[in-house]
């Protein structure tokens, strides 16, 4: 038997025991105002995932930004959902029927290689809220 095999195994084992899940909650009224993520940044390890939970109803999550070559998704309305990050960067994702109420939050996976495309992105989409215009900027002061 090739004794690499189960050196390659442990290895992999090892990797994927490490990696974490945190968990984002959708809310109509929390710590940060109403329609909300909570919390509106969090910052994980690359390969950790991420799960939307469904508080209250009429929820979704769905990405407006991501860093190269990494996954977008796009949750179903009252969904819960997970999302592995293997890319490393920020991500900025919105509640698609609450986004003109600010309802949007940010997650920082290892560096911030693309933190400049991500203020501007959220600059743009901020100008689009009707409400809570200051949430995106206050989530990206915390990338670092």
């Amino acid at each position: 038997m090739n004794k690499a095999v189960p050196a390659i195994l442990l290895a992999l084992f090892s990797i994927g025991a490490s990696a974490a899940e945190h968990q984002i909650k959708m809310v109509n009224s929390g710590k940060d105002g109403i329609m909300a993520f909570e919390p509106a940044f969090l910052k994980v390890a690359k390969g950790d995932t991420v799960k939307f939970i469904k508080v209250d109803a009429s929820h979704n999550s769905a990405s407006v930004l991501v860093p190269a070559g990494a996954a977008t998704w796009k949750g179903k309305m009252d969904e819960e959902v997970s999302i592995p990050l293997t890319t490393e960067g920020v991500y900025v994702y919105v509640c698609d029927p609450h986004k003109t109420m600010g309802m949007a939050g940010v997650i920082q996976v290892g560096n911030a290689v693309n933190l400049d495309a991500a203020k501007q992105e959220s600059e743009k989409l901020s100008k689009s809220f009707v409400m809570n215009k200051d949430r995106l900027a206050k989530a990206l002061a915390q990338v670092k």
